[in-house]
């Protein structure tokens, strides 16, 4: 196998995850979204990977999946946290920080994390695609970002595929 998988999760203000991203190259990028995401649908989006690779993973994604859906998959799979990577290099702040000291780009600039419920809310309150459409592109960037973070991390650039998809050029 040797696949790795970047996973990014989006919570409302609950503490509910309402949006996981999972990519694992070159092109196979999963959205789950409110209902679909259960333990079996994650299970299968992972189903090639044995490394899942995250930026502040540890501590945040990864633990809140074991308290929502009791799916621990640090049993499943090695973790690979980027964070502590970038700490090492010292880089240090959130995933948008670190990107934009790297001139790392996104489609979906002026974004935060705490746009993230609230997109959510538009969405479920008052059936507004748009903020979900937002939210999804929102959490693909985060996503994709990964990948090219973890390849500059190495001194490694991302090759044309690769940043085709980040430009907006490969499926949803």
């Amino acid at each position: 196998m040797n696949e790795r998988a970047y996973l990014d999760i989006e919570t409302s203000f609950y503490g509910q995850i309402t949006v996981i991203g999972i990519f694992i190259a070159p092109d196979n990028f999963v959205h789950l979204v409110g209902d679909m995401i259960e333990e079996y649908t994650i299970m299968r989006a992972l189903d090639t990977a044995d490394v899942i690779v995250t930026y502040n993973g540890s501590r945040f994604d990864i633990p809140i999946i074991k308290k929502r859906l009791g799916l621990d998959l640090r049993s499943y799979f090695k973790s690979h946290d980027l964070m502590y990577d970038c700490w090492r290099q010292g880089l240090h702040g959130g995933l948008k920080t670190v990107e934009k000291k790297l001139g790392i780009g996104r489609e979906t600039e002026g974004l935060c994390g705490r746009d993230a419920p609230v997109l959510w809310e538009r969405y479920i309150r008052s059936g507004d695609e748009s903020a979900l459409d937002l939210l999804l592109r929102y959490n693909r960037d985060d996503v994709m970002n990964l990948l090219v973070l973890e390849e500059r991390l190495r001194g490694q650039e991302t090759d044309g595929e690769t940043v085709g998809l980040l430009n907006g050029r490969g499926s949803r």
